[in-house]
């Protein structure tokens, strides 16, 4: 069956270096608008018979959301045969339970659009939470973004590092990263007044002397790293760094970060970066999504590509 891939607007950085790296270019799509805004989504080649991946990441603004909901739904009435949604970052993933009143669980809410729209398939890198996967009635390929960041670490040879979550959600997270280099972790373990905004951090666990690298999915306002970095460090932890897989960098974040005292958050190219930031580092993801993408094509494993995680 023929492989196309497509890409909505505001991927296409990342769309175009997946397709360099499978060897194909991007599939033609043109997006029509009307004066107030909607969107008509094009697509200027047959898919007919196609094995089609539309590879966009649903960060803000929903457009990105409603754009690639409408390119699935065009390549359905186009007799595409097979569609995989590639969404790098799944937004709305952190709504994933009702824990209050008169709440939406907006990950489901999302995940029924999908398959509304006609989607076969979704691939998608570190849901906020890995009970996520059961929200879809068809097959979801979850990629880790261990398979980047742990063999970057091995890269630089560590040495005398520990790990720690920002919080006892990323606890399992965390874990993973620790018993592949065979080290300890700690907690730190946050107190919230209201979204966003961090009253407390209290550490669970020793840093005297040691080089920490806190794990979490990702970083949005960063409130909560600079916290952690303020609170390991006085604890005696000799450096903070940070390592996350999706830069959300909301509000003041870029300013929070670099006022912080961190040494450097290391993220992946799941979201563009808004600017540049000295403190900032971009490990891209392309080359997994690439890999991913041919082995569903080819009926290969997919877990053949994750970093062993039964240590």
């Amino acid at each position: 069956m023929e492989v196309k891939l497509f890409c909505g607007t505001n991927s296409l950085y990342l769309g175009t270096k997946i397709a360099d790296y499978y060897g194909y270019e991007l599939g033609r799509v043109h997006i029509q608008k009307f004066s107030d805004g909607e969107m008509q989504p094009v697509i200027q080649e047959s898919v007919r018979g196609t094995f089609s991946f539309f590879i966009q990441s649903t960060f803000a603004p929903a457009d990105n959301l409603l754009e690639l909901l409408l390119l699935i739904d065009s390549a359905k009435r186009a007799s595409a045969d097979y569609i995989t949604a590639v969404i790098p970052y799944f937004g709305y993933a952190r709504q994933d339970r009702k824990d209050k009143p008169r709440v939406p669980i907006s990950a489901k809410l999302i995940a029924n659009l999908l398959v509304s729209a006609g989607a076969d398939r979704i691939m998608t890198m570190d849901l906020h939470a890995d009970q996520i996967q059961g929200f879809f009635d068809i097959p979801l390929d979850h990629l880790k973004s261990n398979a980047i960041f742990i063999p970057y670490l091995e890269e630089q040879k560590v040495d005398d590092v520990i790990f720690a979550s920002p919080d006892v959600g990323g606890v399992k997270r965390a874990r993973k990263y620790a018993k592949h280099f065979g080290c300890d972790m700690v907690i730190c373990d946050k107190y919230r007044r209201k979204a966003n905004e961090v009253a407390g951090m209290t550490v669970i666990g020793e840093v005297e002397g040691r080089d920490v690298i806190l794990i979490d999915d990702l970083v949005d306002t960063a409130g909560t790293l600079a916290r952690a970095a303020e609170a390991l460090l006085k604890k005696g932890a000799k450096s903070v760094r940070a390592m996350c897989t999706h830069p959300v960098l909301s509000g003041n974040a870029y300013k929070t970060i670099e006022e912080s005292l961190l040494d450097e958050v290391i993220v992946t190219d799941t979201i563009p970066l808004k600017k540049s930031s000295p403190k900032i580092k971009v490990l891209s993801c392309a080359k997994i999504f690439a890999r991913a993408i041919r082995n569903t094509h080819e009926h290969r494993s997919i877990s053949a590509l994750f970093v062993d995680e039964s240590v």
